[in-house]
């Protein structure tokens, strides 16, 4: 097993197989490590339908295998592992897998992603892919002219609740606080629209159905005097209350924003660390969808190669 490599690609969602596609055909022989998500947060989606090149829709696993063996086809060789550790003070980088070994890279691709939050309830495990998502954009097709539930009070939470708005019958919005955190122009657009409906002071607690997400078990004023348990009736529940991007091991060396993004040098994908890149989730906080991750991580494998050409650590 090669322990020393031109271009290391850490994550194999649509960001870090892209990597993998651009820079196994630009002759850098790319090694990607899967991490604990093999296929990332596309593997917990059931149905893909706005991803281009498919066009009667594929699950999301089925779309990750296939990132995958494109990324094989070319040459990419992908192992099992975790990035456990990094060292990016020398040079070649340093890469701890699963604090096992170490992998010498001269470039790295994180692709590590971001998790959605969730409320920890062991009803979202049970009804994900049958009415729990924490992707309005990506599942709310299939919710038109249903009942659905957001769970959050800032700008996240009514974007979504007012993208939801233009296909389902009706909206709730959940709301821990009794009141919205998110910018006023938002909250006015979430007040005075007439399919979203604000239950402030609201805790999900709960969810039930046979075949999927029928309904939701609520508490209004949990722990106050006056709590009150109440159920409505929802075939599905988008929560909306922030994501976390996987860059805990790289906080020594990388710069993040305030809620752990990874910083990139618009309108590449450089790090403050020469020949680190970053791509898709880990670095986006606003878009988080699979085709933007799968531009950016081209974009890195093609940042990549621009810095070995320049460092002459390639021979062309």
């Amino acid at each position: 097993m090669r322990n020393s490599v031109k271009c290391l690609i850490i994550g194999a969602g649509p960001a870090g197989y892209t990597a993998a596609i651009y820079a196994s055909r630009a002759n850098l022989e790319p090694v990607l490590y899967e991490g604990m998500q093999p296929g990332g947060q596309l593997t917990t989606t059931m149905e893909v339908e706005n991803f281009p090149g498919y066009p009667e829709g594929v699950s999301g696993p089925q779309m990750m295998e296939d990132f995958k063996k494109q990324a094989e086809r070319f040459g990419t060789e992908i192992r099992s592992g975790r990035a456990t550790a990094v060292d990016f003070s020398v040079r070649p980088l340093k890469v701890t897998i699963d604090n096992e070994y170490t992998v010498e890279a001269d470039t790295v691709i994180i692709a590590t992603g971001a998790a959605a939050k969730y409320l920890g309830l062991p009803d979202e495990k049970k009804y994900a892919g049958q009415g729990v998502s924490a992707c309005a954009t990506c599942d709310g097709f299939f919710y038109r002219k249903k009942k659905v539930a957001v769970v959050g009070g800032g700008d996240t939470a009514c974007e979504e609740a007012l993208y939801l708005a233009g296909l389902a019958e009706k909206v709730y919005m959940i709301v821990r606080k009794p009141y919205l955190r998110a910018s006023r122009i938002m909250q006015e657009r979430v007040m005075n629209h007439p399919k979203i409906e604000i239950l402030f002071e609201h805790n999900v607690v709960g969810l039930f159905g046979e075949k999927g997400v029928e309904g939701a078990h609520l508490v209004k004023r949990m722990g106050q005097p006056d709590e009150e348990h109440l159920d409505i009736a929802i075939d599905g529940l988008f929560l909306a209350i922030g994501h976390k991007p996987n860059s805990d091991i790289f906080s020594d060396f990388l710069e993040l924003d305030e809620a752990g993004y990874i910083k990139t040098q618009h309108p590449g994908t450089r790090t403050n660390v020469e020949g680190v890149f970053a791509a898709g989730d880990v670095a986006d906080p606003i878009y988080r969808q699979a085709v933007t991750a799968a531009g950016t991580g081209c974009r890195a494998a093609i940042d990549a190669e621009r810095y070995l050409i320049e460092k002459g650590l390639t021979s062309f």
